[in-house]
């Protein structure tokens, strides 16, 4: 990665992030393009110029070509565990509330995620969260449930998916649990998330 080439448009950082997260698929320039709503043309030379500064692979078959994330490349992981950490700071505005009251999590869960309806658009029915924590943490992690449910302070129903980590890998063949981890914003615990998406790929 040159030093001086190091500037990001906030679409080209939509294609990293979007890339990273869909550990088990690749994409050619016009599935991106349909995905970010930009040109065909455009998503090619953005993909190529994330190729240039070492954050993509670029990968020809015959006439076809796709790009996927660099999961070896140490400086690339590093790079995503720093943007993935600025993903609190995008979460819709009509979810702050919401995000304000998963913080009272942290520290008893591995990792935390909002996925679904909630976080694509404002008119959603229900809020629904993954929360990775290890058994011996359930009494804790029900108790600030309970709090956030009888605080009122969030008007849709939240939807709780839990696991422990070794849950992950059992079922990241899963569509459905796919589609959860891939299609999600972080909201505790960045570092787990690439560490756990790295592992999915094995």
């Amino acid at each position: 990665m040159d030093a001086n080439n190091i500037q990001f448009t906030r679409i080209e950082l939509q294609i990293v992030k979007h890339l990273f997260k869909h550990y088990k698929d690749r994409f050619n320039p016009r599935q991106l393009a349909k995905v970010l709503v930009i040109n065909h043309a455009h998503a090619n030379k953005l993909c190529n110029n994330l190729v240039k500064k070492l954050l993509l692979k670029k990968e020809e078959i015959g006439n076809a070509v796709y790009f996927s994330f660099d999961y070896e490349n140490d400086l690339a992981v590093k790079f995503i565990e720093y943007l993935l950490g600025l993903e609190e700071k995008e979460f819709p505005k009509w979810l702050s509330v919401v995000l304000y009251n998963l913080k009272k999590f942290g520290g008893h869960i591995n990792l935390g995620l909002v996925f679904g309806s909630s976080i694509k658009n404002s008119s959603f029915n229900d809020i629904d969260i993954l929360l990775v924590y290890e058994k011996n943490y359930t009494k804790e992690i029900n108790k600030i449930k309970e709090e956030i449910r009888t605080s009122h302070l969030i008007e849709q129903p939240i939807r709780y998916v839990d696991i422990a980590e070794k849950d992950i890998f059992l079922n990241k063949d899963d569509k459905i649990f796919y589609n959860i981890i891939s299609d999600s914003m972080v909201f505790y615990n960045p570092e787990k998330y690439v560490e756990v998406i790295r592992k999915c790929r094995r």
